[in-house]
């Protein structure tokens, strides 16, 4: 088996940091279904943690938080249970597949090699998901009440309208039924991603609202059973390899497990458009935070000319206080959500 010697060491800043940043990531992560590791891993690498490191002790801590996450918005008639069984189980084999890839390029080219390629899918995936939902959501804000009545696209329609005989499934969230055909190559990829940068729920949430119709509130809390089975069989494949540093798990698991419920009890008050907001606000945010330090790791690689250090402490500065910004920003946006949401409330009652 191999074994990881570089974890970062842990003092009561580091502790109080990492514990921070799981309240945040749990907040985000019961409000809008994705798992909160597109924050929580970015903001593990700035701290110094591995990019695999990260990817593996984020998985271990998603499967308990996302169980308890499901729990609670279930009991809200969010989850659509058996879409996300479906889902999951050929989400299992995206993670294997992804983890084994990690596996590889850490091999091949260490520490480095790891943080560059993380970063690298990030940045991609941040880029294209992140500015289509952050979009979507400001369409659906300008519609003003007529953008809360959330209707399947043609896309979803169209989806919903091919019977292929004996892989139909009937699911709750869209009231139709659906070839499974089709959700196993959204759960490959989902599970793919997850392994690769812990995030699965950028693919799993807007392929589910998109491709099969699933509302916006639904879709994010299905994610969470999704989301659950991944992290069980990714913390498996990854502590098999010495990958997992469970005293970060831990630490970000206690502050998650406060933000979550949190965040789930906030869907109960916002407007439909506000889930699709804060993630796409939050992503394109995160997005530039892990720009910033891919020339430091290429340099590191030999892949461009050498950079002087003080560029290369001024680009990984950048890249931690533009992560801090996110980190607030999506925890704010969410609270003031929830305040605001319940103010509505009670003026109604």
């Amino acid at each position: 088996m191999e074994q990881v010697a570089n974890f970062i060491p842990l003092d009561a800043a580091g502790l109080t940091g990492l514990f921070l940043v799981g309240f945040v990531g749990g907040l985000v992560s019961g409000f809008i279904g994705s798992g909160g590791a597109f924050v929580l891993t970015p903001a593990m690498m700035s701290m110094g943690v591995p990019g695999i490191v990260a990817v593996a002790s984020n998985m271990c801590h998603k499967f308990p938080k996302a169980l308890v996450g499901a729990y609670k918005r279930a009991k809200y008639g969010q989850v659509d249970v058996k879409l996300g069984l479906v889902m999951g189980v050929s989400a299992e084999a995206g993670v294997l597949v992804g983890a084994q890839v990690q596996q590889n390029i850490k091999t091949a080219f260490g520490d480095v090699g790891s943080n560059l390629y993380v970063s690298a899918i990030f940045v991609i995936t941040l880029a294209i998901v992140g500015s289509f939902v952050l979009r979507d959501a400001i369409k659906q804000y300008r519609m003003g009440p007529a953008g809360n009545d959330e209707k399947a696209g043609r896309l979803a329609l169209w989806v919903q309208s091919i019977n292929i005989p004996g892989t139909m499934v009937y699911f709750k969230s869209i009231n139709a039924k659906v070839s499974v055909l089709i959700t196993i190559p959204m759960g490959f990829a989902t599970g793919m991603l997850a392994a690769t940068i812990a995030v699965g729920g950028f693919i799993g949430v807007p392929s589910m609202m998109y491709v099969l119709g699933v509302p916006s509130l639904m879709a994010s809390a299905t994610e969470l059973v999704i989301a659950f089975v991944m992290g069980l069989g990714g913390t498996i494949k990854f502590a098999l390899s010495g990958y997992v540093d469970i005293r970060l798990a831990m630490i970000i698991l206690a502050g998650s497990l406060f933000g979550i419920q949190i965040g789930a009890i906030g869907t109960t008050y916002v407007k439909p458009y506000m889930v699709k907001m804060v993630m796409g606000l939050i992503m394109v945010t995160v997005l530039f935070s892990r720009l910033f330090v891919i020339p430091v790791y290429m340099a590191q690689l030999d892949m461009i000319g050498a950079l002087e250090h003080g560029t290369m402490v001024a680009l990984q500065t950048a890249s931690f206080w533009i992560m801090v910004f996110a980190l607030v920003m999506g925890a704010g946006v969410i609270l003031r959500a929830l305040w605001s949401g319940m103010r509505e409330s009670v003026s109604a009652a």
